[in-house]
């Protein structure tokens, strides 16, 4: 099958979406389909306001219809509703086009966290994008009972992978500092809620691990903590490796693909009980889920490594492929 995918978010960018989007198309790939992906890197683009790490695509310049007519592809999925995004959307809706979505950011939560944008206005564009959409591909069940009640329709599950020979346990002795080490791995932004892990008063060290547009503030106010900025690959598997305990602080996730990661490398997972984190752990011993934080990262401590690592085994890229395609809409 020629599969092509839209999506505003792509390399250089690391997070969530851009690794679920690759590690799909590899899969996809090895199993025979051909993949075309539009992308920021194929147009002009400005920095996102707020943000100017993630570049927003200028995609007036007849691109994306060449594309269209030249691959002539046989399934379309729009990953995001950004411009790139909204710019296919319209394109397929004049060929008359089938195409699929996904909803993986909670746009209108953390729109409303930066700048107090009403949820409501929010969820009414996300509605319009996704309306004309044959699946809209989310990642637990909980999301899609948000949605649903939000009157979404058409929506689907899609499950999320692990790289398992990536991730897994390693030394301990990789970072010297006092234990606990507990770590969060993630954007380092207003919406991520980080303040309400690093303000907690525990023993041992606080590492964070990743880059955003809050990290200097919360730098200033949390002096103690280590901040080690965005790492990738085999350097970020041996971090998570050698933490004692992965912090999900994080109350608008709609998976929390880190989590999986860190199960991976045998270490467990201390998270509010919030949407991501409820779907992942609720039927695993491999986290602890508590409305106050410290007391789950106290009883995260307890969790041996094997049985995080069991769980992270129920997951893979292969199997996330084939929902992928399982939920793609072919044009007739």
């Amino acid at each position: 099958m020629k599969i092509l995918i839209a999506t505003d978010a792509w390399s250089p960018q690391v997070n969530g979406v851009v690794r679920t989007l690759q590690s799909t198309i590899a899969e996809l790939t090895k199993a025979g389909h051909i993949v075309r992906v539009i992308e920021p890197g194929q147009f002009r683009t400005v920095p996102c306001p707020t943000y100017p790490e993630i570049r927003l695509a200028w995609t007036g310049n007849g691109h994306i219809g060449s594309v269209l007519n030249e691959f002539e592809p046989d399934a379309i999925h729009l990953a995001t509703e950004g411009p790139i995004g909204v710019a296919v959307r319209a394109a397929c809706r004049r060929r008359r086009w089938p195409f699929t979505t996904a909803y993986a950011t909670k746009f209108p939560e953390y729109l409303h966290a930066r700048f107090r944008l009403p949820v409501g206005w929010t969820y009414a564009a996300l509605r319009w994008f996704h309306g004309a959409s044959r699946g809209v591909m989310v990642a637990t069940n909980t999301v899609k009972a948000e949605l649903e009640a939000r009157g979404f329709r058409n929506v689907v599950r899609w499950t999320r992978g692990v790289d398992l020979d990536l991730f897994q346990p390693g030394d301990k002795t990789f970072l010297p500092d006092p234990r606990p080490i507990l770590m969060y791995v993630g954007r380092v932004a207003v919406e991520k809620n980080l303040a309400a892990f690093l303000r907690l008063d525990l023993p041992g060290t606080k590492y964070v691990v990743g880059d955003g547009p809050q990290r200097a503030e919360l730098e200033r106010e949390f002096p103690t903590v280590k901040f080690v900025g965005m790492k990738r690959g085999a350097e970020l598997a041996r971090y998570y490796a050698a933490a004692d305990v992965f912090v999900m602080p994080s109350l608008t996730e709609t998976f929390g693909l880190v989590m999986l990661e860190a199960l991976a490398c045998g270490v467990p997972v201390a998270a509010f009980p919030a949407p991501g984190a409820v779907d992942l752990l609720a039927d695993s011993p491999a986290g602890a889920l508590d409305a106050d934080l410290g007391n789950a990262i106290r009883r995260a401590l307890e969790i041996p490594p094997q049985t995080c690592r069991e769980t992270a085994r129920r997951y893979s890229w292969a199997g996330t492929a084939r929902t992928f395609v399982a939920n793609l809409t072919p044009r007739q």
